[in-house]
């Protein structure tokens, strides 16, 4: 292995590094920073987060830097506000003894008029979300001419939030001859599509294999029913007295839901998702950040940029439905060397998502039996004998209370004392587990289900109890398990239950209690979402729209629900919450009952 002087990094920035730790270059650092310092081909550098991506292409980029001018020169872009801010952060410590470099971070969420007055002075380097730094654009305050090197960090995770156009103008308003590095965890179909657009003759750097999950990470799986996945989650965290996680849910709901329950329960938990405020979201990182909190549950966007090096489990609270997320969730723990679980706790439905991820990371699951009480209970007591064991004790400190804690104890044996400590740390578990509810075991089916196509999936009989319905919107429309819980909680009101949900590129399908299935179908049909006009009906009719609804969009009913516009009409009366029924010509129309023809 070679040393940073034998890389080619000035004396400068060695010292700086030297001050942080950096003894030794790691392997994507070894591979990226010779190569960008001496050749001027664009690079797509495939590492998994965590591996120090920031020192490996952030070092080339100072030292390309023209201190004698005072125009941007570097841009660097980051999916989130956190990894910005940590993006600019590890940069200013790198240039600690480089003098005329400043770096300047830009992101939404935070008062955009300090941002104007700092890029105003000028600065060498901007590290920018690309939402706030096209905004700034546009204002006039961020100038692009002279940038001669831009990085895409997390590319992939960029483009799967929504960020292709910001990008595309950015990368517009760049001068001909400038330099692209782009760093990703996988290589997806839009990463790809994005460097053919505007790379030119790149080369490939792969930091261990393309699109897999970090060396270091065992993947484990539980298989359980859909009722007991929350009771599986207590007996996997209770199973590991000194876990140290993130815990991913797929919705806000979801997220807010189990934390709550968590910390009902008396585990030190906390939530991240999108509804909370900055500030709150700020907070929450950093008590997880300083270990004042052991459980993290989260979205996959909130948790963006929240590096923590000695995360013991990633817990997938049911798996996402791209790969690229569960690699960016699981390269999360197994950092720096050490050793990481990713846990996924899933149901029967989901049996086939392993098999796909297995296929593209090149790992295997292993599937694991929930713990019994017995295996917890012996865990957990193990933990209070250690710490009991392992306790310092400040002799001085304690001398003057000796003499009347000896004479409090004087008449209890060792052996009874012994048990009143232990039962005083160990009692809850004992207490739980000695009337703790069973979690039944899933049968595993003769034959394993392969993934269905979207006519396979028109016929899945939903659970006992539920109905499966259709609706024409998918995940080209943005249309995920939030923004379906939140359109029915807008348009069918109250907190709708929701059983299974399948989501297609252009259609999905979901469960609603039997007794709900009418009134959901009546009030989704007809709504307009992003512009298009939505059918809800039966999945057993294919697609088929109910109610009398026509087949095509935007025509009208053949026999409309008289209650369906009346009652939307009263909840906008009573300070209705949501996006605004639509009233115009063309919304009425496909509302207003047809005159029968004589």
């Amino acid at each position: 292995m070679r040393s940073f002087e034998e890389l080619g990094v000035c004396e400068e920035i060695r010292k700086a590094i030297e001050e942080l730790g950096f003894v030794q270059p790691m392997p994507v650092q070894e591979a990226v920073i010779p190569y960008l310092l001496g050749n001027e081909n664009d690079v797509i550098a495939l590492a998994q987060t965590g591996t120090g991506k920031t020192a490996a292409f952030g070092i080339p980029l100072l030292e390309r830097i023209d201190t004698s001018r005072r125009e941007t020169q570097a841009l660097v872009l980051s999916p989130t506000r956190e990894l910005c801010l940590q993006i600019t952060d590890d940069l200013r410590d790198f240039a600690k003894y480089m003098d005329g470099i400043h770096v300047e971070a830009v992101y939404g969420g935070a008062a955009i008029e300090p941002q104007m007055r700092a890029l105003k002075k000028g600065v060498e380097i901007i590290v920018a979300t690309p939402g706030r730094l096209v905004d700034l654009m546009h204002r006039g305050y961020a100038r692009l001419d002279y940038v001669s090197n831009i990085v895409l960090d997390e590319a992939d995770e960029m483009l799967n939030m929504g960020f292709s156009d910001s990008i595309n103008e950015i990368f517009e308003s760049l001068s001909v001859d400038h330099h692209t590095l782009m760093f990703s965890a996988t290589m997806s179909k839009e990463v790809e599509r994005v460097a053919k657009k505007y790379l030119n003759n790149y080369q490939e750097i792969v930091v261990g294999s393309r699109n897999e999950g970090a060396e270091n990470v065992n993947h484990i799986y539980y298989m359980v029913n859909a009722k007991d996945k929350y009771l599986a989650l207590k007996r996997i965290v209770d199973y590991y007295p000194r876990i140290f996680a993130i815990i991913f849910c797929r919705t806000k709901v979801e997220t807010q839901e189990i934390a709550d329950k968590l910390i009902k329960d008396g585990y030190n938990a906390e939530s991240l998702h999108g509804d909370l405020s900055q500030q709150q979201r700020d907070l929450t990182m950093q008590k997880f950040r300083n270990h004042l909190t052991q459980l993290l549950v989260a979205t996959d966007v909130a948790a963006r940029g929240l590096d923590v090096d000695d995360l013991t489990h990633v817990i997938n609270f049911g798996l996402p439905d791209d790969i690229e997320n569960y690699t960016h969730r699981s390269g999360r723990t197994g950092r720096a060397g050490k050793k990481g679980t990713s846990i996924s706790i899933v149901h029967s439905r989901e049996k086939f998502k392993i098999r796909n991820i297995e296929k593209e990371i090149g790992k295997e699951f292993v599937k694991a039996e929930i713990p019994s009480a017995e295996e917890i209970c012996k865990k957990q007591l193990y933990k209070v004998m250690d710490q009991i064991v392992k306790t310092d004790v400040d002799d001085e400190e304690i001398a003057p209370f000796m003499q009347d804690i000896n004479r409090y104890f004087e008449y209890i044996d060792k052996e009874e004392l012994i048990k009143k400590i232990v039962s005083l740390e160990f009692g809850k578990f004992l207490a739980y587990y000695a009337e703790a509810p069973e979690i039944e075991e899933v049968k595993p089916d003769k034959k394993e289900k392969k993934p269905q196509s979207d006519k396979q999936k028109l016929q899945n009989k939903a659970q006992k109890g539920y109905r499966r319905l259709f609706i024409n919107l998918g995940k080209r429309d943005g249309f995920y398990p939030g923004e379906l819980m939140q359109t029915l909680n807008r348009f069918v009101g109250g907190r709708q239950e929701v059983g299974h949900i399948d989501l297609l590129d252009t259609i999905s399908y979901f469960e609603v209690p039997e007794k709900d299935a009418k009134k959901v179908m009546i009030q989704l049909s007809g709504i307009r979402y992003k512009g298009r006009t939505v059918r809800c009906n039966d999945a057993d009719e294919g697609g088929k729209p109910s109610e009398g609804r026509s087949a095509k969009s935007g025509s009208k009913p053949k026999h409309p629900q008289k209650d369906d516009w009346r009652g939307l009409m009263e909840r906008a009366q009573r300070g209705f919450k949501g996006p605004e029924p639509d009233f115009s010509e063309e919304g009425w129309a496909m509302r207003k009952p047809r005159k029968k023809k004589k």
